[in-house]
């Protein structure tokens, strides 16, 4: 039974709809307060950033319209075709796109300038759920892991070349919606460990344990990665005993070792960690092959990925990022102030929305935006518009719209009846709680400047149809759902 068209309008979520409309409407609002200029008066002028914008928009609600209008098979038999499709414009981009700000990510086409990768996320997400919607699939399956992979990280790369990381790492958000479809908890706890090795190692790599000749960042890394090793021991295999023996054992023998180095002979503890890294891992493989189970082999295993990921951050850190990278994530560790050059654009978006108090400084009247004082205010960094002329009340309003989406994804996301509907909504959620995570946090000076827009208040065509893309074609899916099982 397919559903009559007249009857997707009684099917669509107009709370979703709703919402929707509301963040636009005040996107725009907040665009038009970041980009005026005294004396403008003509907000609607297409030959202003706000015109432009709401021409933008205006386009933005005729393609929701057309992606309702089609049948929401569609999109599950077209979603290889659709990804294979922005595969080739982002390959495409790498070679005809210009170099705008040290990036080759935007395709010119006439007047219009588009950015693929905004684009590419609604075509990733409808493979991903194409391919784990197929019969008999499980992410427990290492063909279908590699398969999942490369669906990701395929874009993600091609993203990279383009000289674009911030579009590049919203392709990590994929992970949480594999997570909630059966992906290995420790997965997850891998890559939040990663986060906790790269932090500590860079922050704390040249700062030295009290007169000993130990970098504090690689001693607490080590130690922390015994510790981990033993709480799976005890999480995966309930070895009580042996967890101690490794977390509380390597516990002792570091602060003996550091007795030892402080006030008997100067030497460098992270010696002893490494001779108690390899006696683990070890121990760990023997009984890998003395019982025979594959669980003591992949806690080593995560162990040695652990310490070569530990050792190889310094490299990637100094030779693969760039100046402007290791300037950003300096400042936002506090190794580096910086106010007048990395550090500036969030010094001066802290002040404004600081600026804005309880009730904001009203609509057009905020002086750090409309004198130019934040960099990229429109675009990136326009939730400082947003503190400043709506204060703490405005922002939370904001938020608090954002935090009803994303829970109204998730309630949409459980009621699918079919895999391919729920993997392609918690995907949607995933990269909306990506995006606003990582930008409100940048904005605040929480998170690293990597340049993302806020979902529906940034500034540009590419970022609003993409979002929009995403968002209706999960509400065609929905409103479609009843089609499946009548």
């Amino acid at each position: 039974m397919v559903m009559r068209r007249d009857n997707i309008w009684k099917s669509l979520d107009w709370w979703t709809v709703a919402i929707y409309l509301l963040l636009v409407i005040f996107g725009w609002i907040s665009i038009c307060g970041a980009s005026y200029e005294f004396g403008d008066y003509e907000l609607l002028d297409f030959s202003t950033r706000a015109g432009k914008q709401f021409m933008w928009i205006i386009c933005s609600f005729g393609l929701g319209f057309v992606l309702l209008m089609l049948d929401s098979r569609f999109y599950d038999t077209f979603a290889y075709l659709i990804y294979i499709g922005l595969i080739l414009l982002l390959i495409v981009t790498i070679f005809v796109a210009p170099d705008t700000k040290g990036s080759r990510s935007w395709l010119i086409l006439g007047p219009v300038s588009l950015q693929p990768a905004e684009f590419a996320k609604f075509a990733t997400a409808l493979a991903l759920a194409k391919l784990m919607n197929t019969y008999g699939f499980t992410i427990k399956s290492g063909r279908n892991v590699m398969m999942l992979a490369v669906l990701i990280l395929l874009p993600m790369m091609l993203i990279i070349l383009q000289r674009e990381m911030g579009s590049a790492l919203v392709y990590l958000a994929f992970f949480l919606m594999l997570y909630r479809e059966g992906m290995p908890g420790v997965v997850l706890f891998s890559g939040v460990c990663a986060v906790i090795y790269f932090v500590m190692g860079i922050r704390f790599g040249d700062v030295m344990i009290a007169d000993t000749m130990t970098p504090l960042g690689i001693f607490v890394v080590l130690q922390l990665i015994l510790l981990f090793v033993g709480g799976m021991v005890w999480v995966y295999k309930k070895k009580r005993d042996l967890a101690c023996i490794i977390a509380f054992g390597s516990l002792g023998v570091s602060l003996i070792a550091y007795l030892v180095a402080e006030y008997i002979y100067s030497f460098n503890l992270v010696w002893v960690q490494w001779v108690m890294c390899a006696f683990v891992i070890g121990y760990l493989f023997f009984r890998a092959v003395l019982e025979r189970h594959i669980t003591y082999l992949l806690i080593g295993v995560f162990a040695i990925g652990s310490i070569g990921f530990l050792y190889s951050s310094d490299y990637v850190f100094n030779k693969v990022l760039e100046p402007h990278q290791q300037i950003r994530i300096k400042v936002l560790l506090g190794m580096e102030e910086d106010l007048t050059g990395a550090g500036y654009n969030v010094n001066q978006s802290k002040i404004a929305i600081g600026s804005g108090g309880l009730w904001g400084k009203g609509f057009l009247n905020g002086t750090q935006t409309k004198l130019k004082y934040v960099p990229e205010q429109d675009t990136d960094f326009i939730f400082c518009t947003v503190g400043e002329e709506e204060g703490f009340v405005g922002a939370t309003v904001v938020l608090l719209l954002f935090l009803v989406l994303l829970l109204r994804l998730l309630i949409l996301a459980e009621r699918q009846p079919s895999t391919f509907g729920r993997v392609y909504g918690y995907s949607v959620f995933s990269i909306f709680l990506f995006h606003l995570f990582i930008n409100i946090g940048m904005v605040l000076g929480l998170m690293p400047v990597i340049g993302i827009p806020l979902p529906f208040f940034s500034y540009g065509g590419s970022s609003l149809w993409g979002f929009t893309i995403l968002l209706f074609i999960f509400l065609r899916i929905d409103a479609g759902r009843k089609s499946l099982h009548p």
